[in-house]
């Protein structure tokens, strides 16, 4: 059965979280982690005012082989970072035990959302983050089942759950703004007017869903 972990970590328990954490005033997510011949190639986006300094600070590290700026969209950028092989960390933790990183986002502390294919992966993560001295802040454990409150889907159209969940990974909808509704229709390929919709008609569903009361025909 596959099991969801969301933890917390200061930056400092980790190498990226230290090499990333250097430049201050800056926001960084994870877009994806590729596992390569044994290396980890984590693709960040930083946002922040100055990407000068942020791409000085980290390729300054001992840590990373290489740096290369693949796009830049109003004040964030995105990033392809290579690793030094010979470093262990939790990245590689998470490689190890064919972890899949759903989210993950921070500064000086980081917010993680991982995947694993059953419990024995979250045991043998546990064990690689005690046997390397990582401490986490484990919050939630739970499985896709839990994921679908009392039973029932928000009934989303692929556009409406495409653009919100571009939104909610952008930073839409946090304090203050990450990102724009252009930049979401940017990225999905369609309109700021067409993101616009989709986004408020999804946020309506759901919440509609989660907050207003239900009769019992709702959970039929």
């Amino acid at each position: 059965m596959v099991v969801i972990a969301e933890f917390t970590i200061d930056s400092d328990e980790f190498i990226l979280g230290q090499v990333l954490a250097r430049h201050p005033g800056t926001h960084v997510e994870m877009e994806r982690i590729v596992p390569a011949s044994g290396r980890v190639m984590p693709y960040i986006w930083m946002h922040g005012p100055d990407f000068g300094a942020f791409e000085e600070s980290v390729r300054s590290s001992d840590y990373v082989r290489q740096l290369k700026t693949l796009d830049v969209v109003g004040d964030r950028a995105l990033y392809r970072v290579e690793w030094e092989a010979d470093i262990e960390s939790l990245l590689y933790g998470m490689a190890e035990t064919d972890a899949t990183i759903l989210e993950a986002r921070g500064d000086e502390s980081w917010f993680f959302r991982i995947r694993f294919d059953d419990h024995s992966g979250l045991t043998a993560f546990h064990n690689f983050c005690s046997e390397n001295d990582i401490t986490f802040t484990l919050n939630r454990v739970y499985t896709l089942a839990d994921e679908q409150p009392d039973g029932y889907a928000f009934e989303l159209t692929d556009a409406q759950r495409n653009a919100l969940v571009t939104a909610v990974e952008g930073g839409y909808f946090e304090v203050p703004r990450r990102t724009t509704l252009t930049d979401v229709g940017e990225k999905l390929g369609i309109s700021e007017q067409s993101a616009s919709e989709n986004v408020r008609r999804g946020a309506n569903s759901v919440l509609t869903k989660v907050l207003l009361p239900r009769s019992a025909d709702d959970f039929k």
